[in-house]
């Protein structure tokens, strides 16, 4: 059996950026639930800094605890893209008006 049952990393920039930010994601196998001292981290990395999430899953509150933070952190995660999302939106909306704006000055000789 493998040690882990999840195991992902990603990098979140193309290569080509030269950039380091990536995710990290490991969930150790509980061994079919006898074992309950695994390793539950989350890592998160960008350019020179990371942050370490840890999901301890030892006991009945530790788990509870621990399904909470993520639920809660892919709340915030889909809010700060949605409005992400939308502030590209906006500026990528007034870029264009000011793009059209050159351009009619232009075709006038202004």
């Amino acid at each position: 059996m493998s040690r882990f049952t999840y195991r992902k990393r990603l990098f979140l920039a193309p290569s080509s950026s030269g950039h380091t930010s990536y995710v990290f994601a490991e969930v150790e196998s509980s061994r079919s639930g006898e074992y309950k001292f695994g390793h539950y981290m989350l890592t998160l990395a960008d350019c020179r800094r990371s942050v370490e999430f840890e999901f301890f899953l030892g006991n009945a509150r530790a788990r509870r605890q621990s399904l909470a933070k993520i639920d809660l952190l892919l709340r915030v995660l889909q809010g700060f893209r949605e409005a992400l999302f939308r502030e590209a939106g906006l500026i990528h909306n007034v870029e264009q008006k000011q793009i059209r704006g050159r351009v009619v000055k232009a075709d006038r000789g202004e």
